[in-house]
């Protein structure tokens, strides 16, 4: 059967036009906040007013619509959702019981325009003429009207009755799905792994159904609840920090927002549906840097982490709050950049400490030992052995994390070398490791309840 094309004479709608101002402030868990203003022009008494090319993924019970100027003479008396989008086949099914008009083209022979009644589009199409039923006519269908129920675009609507007659604006907030945000970081470090150059990207995926153009971007950085929605609208009131703290944002103005962090970027930007954008956010060159390798053979067996620790403060040339995300860390091998690791970093706060786990030490490895255990009655002893071994060309410096128990005192009575308590239920000691060496350090703990 040749295919079947329909062709449409849409009737015209009377909506608001293209809103001149939106902004859109993206949380991290796939959900924005929008707002729009538009235009609108009120005539006195009930009418209908519609929004168009709204976000098809839109909480419909979060709109909140507000008018600028007259908002005490004009009253809202209903509020709808209209999302039955056009397409060919709901138009067909619309017109059941109604008459369409088929021109069969191309090669058919029985050239000529058939008027008929549409009885089924289930399986095919079903024609009633004056004198027969035609079952899947073959050419071109057309109707002159749009049946009431079908949308262009997913449209929001109000009826309303107006004692106010002219031009007024109209601001509507709403909140959707498919809109979701997330952070990316490079970090490039020197030959010593003594200093690094990071930069950090914004990538901003919109797949809420709806543009957004020329539009004021906020993210905010924290895990907001959603079974309360008002603090999601405090954004209005907050102010700008002090700029000598985000002087690291290229493109972003940071600021606190309730117990979270918005980060405001500083011009206008469209996002298209269906788009992924990329925005840099932040770059720091030449911050301090350390490169720690750990040994915790209580969890890790006999390998032997490298880490990358460095400070978010101001004398590191950051000293901002910093969005969660993945820091992807490469080296120079002479002209040629390698990546040598990567770690993903939560919400981590101003002054705070980032330890990067990049991988596992190639030529040290480590061994643990329980060397003895016994009880007494209100108390118990262990004793540990553990090895480092270095068959790499330099010495290394290791930092040996031990497990404690957390929910009894304990305290190290005895060791061979200096353990320092990190917190309730961790030790930690360094060691050095000569080139082609090892390393054994021993300790006895006791636990007392």
């Amino acid at each position: 059967m040749k295919k079947t094309f329909v062709l449409l004479l849409l009737a015209s709608f009377c909506a608001c036009p293209a809103f001149p101002e939106a902004s859109v402030t993206i949380y991290n868990d796939d959900r924005a906040l929008v707002k729009e203003i538009r235009d609108v022009k009120l005539k006195k008494g009930v009418q209908t007013i519609e929004f168009d090319d709204v976000a098809a993924k839109i909480d419909a019970s979060s709109v909140l619509p507000k008018f600028f100027n007259n908002a005490g003479k004009i009253k809202i008396l209903e509020q709808n959702f209209d999302y039955d989008l056009l397409s060919p086949e709901k138009l067909l099914a619309k017109y059941i019981g109604k008459e369409v008009e088929i021109e069969r083209t191309g090669n058919d022979l029985r050239r000529g325009k058939i008027k008929g009644g549409l009885l089924s589009v289930n399986g095919g199409l079903a024609v009633r003429t004056d004198k027969k039923i035609i079952l899947n006519p073959p050419g071109e269908i057309s109707m002159e009207t749009l049946p009431d129920g079908l949308r262009l675009k997913p449209t929001l609507t109000w009826l309303v009755d107006s004692s106010f007659e002219g031009a007024d604006k109209m601001e509507v907030s709403y909140q959707t799905s498919g809109i979701n945000w997330h952070a990316d970081y490079v970090m490039v470090t020197d030959e010593k792994d003594a200093f690094a150059d990071i930069t950090g990207w914004v990538t901003v995926n919109n797949n809420s159904g709806s543009d957004f153009k020329d539009a004021k971007i906020k993210l905010v950085a924290g895990d907001v609840n959603t079974a309360d929605d008002r603090d999601e609208y405090l954004y209005e009131a907050v102010e700008d920090i002090n700029s000598a703290e985000t002087r690291a944002l290229p493109s972003f103005k940071e600021k606190p927002f309730f117990e979270y962090h918005i980060y405001e970027l500083s011009r206008k930007s469209s996002l298209k549906n269906n788009e992924m954008k990329q925005i840099e956010f932040i770059r720091a060159e030449n911050i301090a840097v350390e490169k720690i390798l750990v040994y915790n053979g209580a969890h890790n067996g006999s390998a032997v982490a490298v880490n990358l620790e460095f400070k978010n403060s101001r004398e590191n040339k950051l000293g901002i709050p910093l969005p969660k995300g993945r820091i992807r860390v490469s080296k120079y091998d002479g002209d040629c950049m390698e990546f040598v690791g990567g770690d993903d970093i939560g919400h981590t706060a101003k002054d705070a400490k980032i330890s990067l786990y990049t991988g596992n030490a190639f030529g040290v490895t480590g061994e643990r030992t329980r060397t003895n255990y016994k009880t007494l009655s209100k108390s118990a002893e262990e004793s540990y052995k553990i090895t480092v071994k270095n068959s790499k060309k330099s010495s290394v410096d290791v930092k040996i994390v031990e497990p404690m128990r957390g929910w009894d005192e304990w305290k190290i009575t005895e060791s061979s070398a200096k353990f320092s308590k990190k917190d309730s239920h961790t030790a930690e000691c360094l060691v050095n490791v000569a080139a082609g060496s090892e390393k054994t350090v021993t300790y006895t703990v006791k636990y007392i309840w």
